[in-house]
């Protein structure tokens, strides 16, 4: 039986390592563009990060160009931006793939266990997963939810 610890993922800096590090901690997942209308959410994320870092809670960014080409550079590139545009300090992972024949294992495992409204597919950039200290997957949100509107369900894990 899978679950979220399995996982390796790459660093934008080309470091892969296991989810397994985050065990204990609350996490969000976040697919991720620099050039989206929903770009601006980073700040959010950031702000949810910074208020949360010191009692287990991780924000993991992961770019992907799936969705309008709004990602095209490289995991290094996405991350650079996030840092200068948005001060993000959190995590920013090389690019994924999200759905389709190259989805990454990651986020097969998310969407199978947290399906959206119609599907399990990710229909945009900014879905979110939050995950439990156990490594549960707890909720999914929509790329319209704010960082801010989740805070209270954050708040319930920590």
């Amino acid at each position: 039986m899978e679950n979220i610890y399995d996982f390796e993922v790459q660093k934008s800096n080309g470091e892969n390592y296991k989810l397994d590090v985050y065990k204990g901690d609350v996490m969000l997942i976040v697919n991720t563009a620099s050039e989206c209308g929903f770009t601006p959410q980073f700040e959010g994320l950031q702000e949810l990060y910074n208020k949360y870092k010191d009692r287990g809670f991780i924000v993991l960014g992961f770019p992907c160009n799936q969705f309008g080409g709004q990602e095209p550079g490289s995991g290094a590139e996405a991350n650079q931006n996030c840092k200068i545009n948005y001060g993000v300090t959190f995590p920013i992972h090389e690019k994924v793939d999200v759905k389709g024949d190259n989805q990454h294992p990651l986020f097969r495992y998310l969407t199978s266990q947290a399906k959206g409204m119609l599907s399990e597919k990710i229909k945009w950039n900014f879905t979110k997963f939050l995950v439990d200290r156990e490594g549960n997957i707890v909720q999914r949100f929509s790329p319209q939810k704010k960082p801010a509107q989740i805070e209270k369900d954050i708040e319930k894990l920590l």
